[in-house]
């Protein structure tokens, strides 16, 4: 088995490319390096250089290799179409430019369901028609990640969004076809969710092809849902705690990787607020990295 880690821009608070808060991407090359990191995903598309000759440069002399690249859009929302595939494009120009395997289409939050995150019961849901126009969206996005591009697409649940609980990830899948639409597993997620993220991959394995490592304080989790609390805002409460801290069972995670002998990336993804004063994304990767080390990763 040949499982490598990496990080993503999101562990030092970059959510979003025009975020003033975010720190130098030079910085988040250099520190992903620091802590022990050989592969590093694109982040939003415009944090990272579009130029290919200036990234390129950057990752070499950081010895990083581009793991993949999000793109975290309102996928739900048909007005903002022309927005989703513009950044879709340029992402998959991103990643084909450096030889980066993994492209992930997030759904991002909408607020029609930021209050409802980790309430399966108590979301809303699409009628037949905006959700069969929304997974064809999807499926689109997929194909021409796949075919036009050479790149592996998963689809990532992620909360507040219209792809979240775990019922409707299955219902997706269920519907696209496999060849151009697997998973990017976030096990955070997938907690947060309100589901078991262990007997989610035991299932589903054969769909799974890259993972996101990400780890949920219960408590924290138990107060943002019960207050409808929203995500950002969770965020800053520490609800992704450092990995090994969380309900997550990791040492379980990866015997299910081992059994079914999975090779590749798996990304290290510690959601943050770069603005807190007390928030250290240079630190926390270093205790992230340690704590896969002492299971075996």
């Amino acid at each position: 088995m040949t499982i490598r880690i990496g990080n993503a821009p999101c562990s030092w608070g970059v959510e979003f490319a025009d975020d003033p808060r975010n720190p130098d991407w030079r910085r988040v090359l250099r520190e992903n390096a620091q802590a022990g990191y050989t592969g590093i995903e694109l982040g939003p598309i415009g944090f990272m250089p579009e130029d290919p000759v200036l990234l390129a440069e950057a990752l070499e002399e950081e010895g990083q290799t581009l793991i993949g690249g999000v793109v975290f859009r309102p996928i739900h929302d048909p007005s903002k179409w022309d927005e989703v595939l513009d950044a879709s494009l340029r992402t998959c120009r991103a990643l084909k430019a450096h030889g980066a395997g993994h492209l992930v289409l997030i759904d991002s939050i909408s607020p029609r369901r930021a209050p409802t995150a980790g309430r399966a019961g108590d979301a809303e849901q699409m009628d037949g028609a905006e959700w069969a126009a929304y997974r064809d969206r999807i499926a689109h996005l997929a194909k021409i990640g796949h075919e036009e591009f050479g790149l592996t697409v998963g689809i990532h649940a992620h909360a507040a969004g219209f792809m979240d609980f775990e019922p409707e990830l299955e219902r997706l899948l269920e519907e696209v076809d496999d060849k151009i639409l697997k998973i990017c597993f976030d096990t955070g997620h997938h907690s947060y969710a309100g589901f078991d993220p262990v007997a989610f991959m035991k299932r589903h394995m054969d769909r799974i092809s890259y993972m996101h490592f990400k780890d949920i304080d219960p408590v924290v989790k138990a107060d943002v849902i019960a207050r409808g609390t929203g995500f950002y805002d969770a965020c800053g409460q520490g609800i992704f705690c450092n990995l090994g801290d969380g309900d997550v069972d990791f040492p379980a995670v990866r015997q299910i990787l081992l059994d079914h002998g999975f090779e590749g990336w798996c990304t290290v993804e510690q959601d943050c607020d770069p603005t807190l004063p007390d928030t250290d994304p240079l630190g926390d990767a270093r205790i992230n990295r340690t704590y896969l080390q002492s299971i075996g990763f």
